[in-house]
């Protein structure tokens, strides 16, 4: 079940140690699920308990500690000796008396590590201030420090294998964009078309099958547009309602999201407009991303383009992407905005959303991309534009889940 060679979770190894030296760190708790992930291999809906991998500078494979009836798991989805796979009993589990960090603590010292410069994810949202302070009370003579985002800043440039990931996960998000576009009508529940989204999401092509998304699809619709992070309901949609769907296809855990505006029924021209203003900054956006320039380059020719239509966008419009599990399919590292010196490079994969609400309405249409060695490649291929549902029955006729520009207005 492991989805990489061995040669590349040693490759990604010896990156992370480079920046363990670097910031002085001898023994890393990791904690967030993703980078477990990316050093391991671990693949599980366990990081609801406390489980880490451990990554010892001097130490040729690192350890994965965690629940007993997880251990297995371990065992079945990463490249490790069964005996770095290190269990603890199921009384640690939410009890008010013991706590998961005891027993890490325990096995630390027992490795001769408790006396080391030990780096923790303070900010990984699995990791929680209970779980330092149980760590610190049984690692007294430990040196701590701040590793958050360690692994991830690793995480940033892809291989030629996650980007195959990622492409396909690409394919899959085609077919349930065009899936919930198709399903969404006057009298349609929310519920039920985003029903439709996910059979296409874990189905996903008769070659390769979907991963549950790190987050669950998006579909604000009406006045509800104005704000981009609501879920869904079961109202039933009504005629003129704009909707927005924000959704990620997942494979192997790699990502690659996509959001559009549909208009049930022809839209306003106050939307038509606005929505050709989103993407014409989007596109110039796309055109001037290249190796060298920096995040926050890319996000001035956005700025530029909105702002001679008398628009201002005060929120980032995109961030780096990738390998991820609940809540979040970004990487928190490099974001698309004001102030971010990061430079592109080859490899790096972003979700550009630049999303603009309102206070009773909204429009996003974003598109996931790959830096490449001249510009970037878009990863989906989708009408970028403002969808309306009148002229949907071209879409219906299709069974590629590729939907040629202009087959949708």
């Amino acid at each position: 079940m492991v989805s990489f060679e061995l040669r590349e979770f040693q490759e990604r190894i010896q990156r992370t140690k480079r920046r363990m030296i670097e910031q002085g760190i001898d023994v890393l708790l990791i904690t967030d699920p993703a980078n477990m992930n990316y050093i391991s291999g671990y693949d599980g809906w366990s990081f609801y308990v406390d489980q880490m991998v451990v990554l010892i500078i001097d130490e040729e494979q690192p350890l994965w500690i965690g629940r007993k009836m997880d251990a297995n798991g371990a065992k079945a989805t990463t490249w490790l000796y069964h005996e770095n796979i290190i269990p603890y009993s199921d009384d640690y589990v939410h009890s008010s008396t013991k706590h998961p960090m005891d027993f890490v603590a325990e096995i630390l010292v027992q490795i001769g590590q408790g006396n080391r410069t030990i780096g923790v994810e303070m900010g990984a949202y699995y990791f929680t201030a209970l779980a330092y302070e149980r760590l610190k009370q049984g690692l007294p003579n430990a040196k701590w420090k701040d590793a958050t985002l360690l692994i991830n800043h690793v995480r940033i440039i892809k291989s030629p294998q996650e980007i195959e990931y990622i492409r396909k996960a690409a394919k899959i998000v085609e077919k349930a964009m065009k899936k919930g576009i198709e399903a969404i009508a006057e009298g349609v529940r929310e519920c039920d078309v985003v029903a439709e989204i996910y059979q296409k999401l874990i189905s996903g092509t008769p070659e390769f099958g979907g991963d549950y998304p790190a987050i669950v699809p998006m579909l604000p619709s009406g006045e509800n547009t104005s704000t981009p992070h609501l879920t869904w309901t079961d109202k039933k949609y009504r005629n003129k309602d704009m909707v927005i769907i924000e959704l990620a296809g997942c494979y192997k855990r790699y990502h690659a999201p996509l959001a559009r505006t549909v208009s049930i029924g022809p839209p306003s021209e106050q939307m038509k407009d606005l929505s050709k203003v989103v993407v014409e900054g989007l596109n110039n956006a796309l055109d001037f991303v290249k190796p060298g320039v920096t995040c926050e380059e890319v996000e001035e020719v956005w700025r530029n383009t909105i702002s001679k239509y008398g628009i201002i966008k005060d929120s980032r419009i995109g961030y780096s992407m990738g390998l991820n599990y609940p809540p979040d399919w970004g990487e928190h590292t490099a974001s698309i905005r004001n102030g971010d010196k990061t430079v592109l490079k080859p490899n790096m994969t972003f979700h550009m959303i630049p999303g603009i609400w309102y206070d009773d309405h909204g429009v996003e249409i974003s598109e996931s991309f790959l830096v490449t060695d001249k510009g970037c490649e878009v990863l989906a291929d989708f009408p970028r534009e403002l969808i309306t549902t009148q002229n949907l029955m071209v879409v219906g006729n299709m069974e590629t889940g590729t939907i040629p520009h202009g087959e949708i207005s």
